[in-house]
């Protein structure tokens, strides 16, 4: 990964040059499942509003909410999703506002003709004035209000710009995980630092176990024989090799440290890591158990606890990759 001193020089070196490209971010870095972005779009007297939440979820689990009416863009919504995230519980909000358009006014001609020849009818009988025409297109069922109807075509067109605004709005989605990964990879090499220090002096302090032992063993020896001859130095060591051969560490240690390559390794990959990182804390918790229970030392299993927290503290912060 490129510090942030060197990426100045470059970029300082590209506009000495007159490179006017700018230096790209590393490709590698880590996504989280956390983020929250809203895209807006419109045409044609009709405006809408996608929100896209993410949440830490084992599995990818999508879920879309659609006014009436919009259930065909369901399946493109999940489609979209899938193809960017892997891992978490993604809700997906659409919300539609449509503006009032003046409808389209109809003569109903036959209702029109009938009432015209109505009055003329009993105009004739009673001696009526001839019917104004205002009058006439004022009763019920003359004057109607058609309601524009949306073409097969129109309405696919619009869900292509609707189906547009939420691509648009999982890229900011995305961006916005990717950005809270960055300040979670920042807390995650604290904690492997920690425990890479803690396995370092976990292994040096299990060297000295086997004297420790030895030591122990004797005194105790000597407290129950008191003044009886005092044990053979053969048998003692015989006694301490076999406590010291229950007590060895080695392989724990070793393997805490060949973790700790692997979890940087991960680290340094990016990109939807968080299932194996998570896998990694399990080893890493085992090694640190094992530890304490073979430890006859406080000091070593001091280290012990210590690095149960900080491996503790390292799955919790896992626990929002991707």
């Amino acid at each position: 990964m490129q510090c942030h001193g060197q990426r100045e020089t470059d970029m300082a070196e590209a506009q000495a040059t007159g490179i006017a490209e700018e230096v790209a971010e590393p490709a590698a870095m880590l996504h989280s499942m956390t983020g929250f972005a809203r895209a807006e779009g419109g045409e044609d007297g009709a405006s809408w509003a996608w929100e896209a939440r993410s949440v830490n979820a084992r599995n990818l689990d999508i879920r879309v909410r659609l006014p009436h009416g919009h259930d065909a863009l369901e399946p493109r919504a999940r489609g979209l999703a899938a193809e960017r995230f892997s891992r978490g519980s993604l809700s997906l909000h659409l919300s539609i506002r449509q503006v009032e358009r003046a409808p389209d006014i109809r003569v109903n001609e036959a209702v029109l003709e009938r009432l015209a020849a109505i009055h003329r009818s009993w105009r004739d009988r009673v001696g009526a004035p001839p019917a104004r025409l205002e009058a006439l297109m004022a009763l019920p069922g003359v004057l109607e209000r058609v309601e524009a109807e949306e073409t097969a075509a129109e309405r696919e067109a619009r869900h292509d710009a609707i189906a547009a605004t939420l691509a648009t709005a999982l890229e900011a989605l995305a961006g916005a995980r990717r950005e809270e990964g960055r300040r979670i990879a920042a807390v995650l090499e604290r904690h492997i630092e920690r425990i890479d220090a803690l396995s370092a002096e976990a292994a040096s302090t299990a060297a000295l176990q086997p004297g420790r032992i030895r030591d122990r063993v004797r005194e105790q020896i000597a407290a129950l024989l008191d003044s009886s001859p005092p044990v053979a130095e053969d048998r003692l060591a015989q006694e301490v090799a076999y406590l010291a051969a229950r007590a060895d560490t080695g392989e724990e240690t070793d393997r805490l440290i060949g973790h700790v390559a692997a979890a940087r390794d991960l680290l340094a990959e990016g990109g939807p890591v968080g299932r194996r990182l998570d896998f990694l804390c399990q080893e890493f918790n085992r090694e640190a158990n094992t530890l304490c229970s073979k430890s006859t030392d406080l000091a070593l299993t001091r280290i012990g606890l210590d690095l149960k927290a900080a491996v503790e503290g390292l799955r919790e912060q896992v626990q929002n990759l991707e």
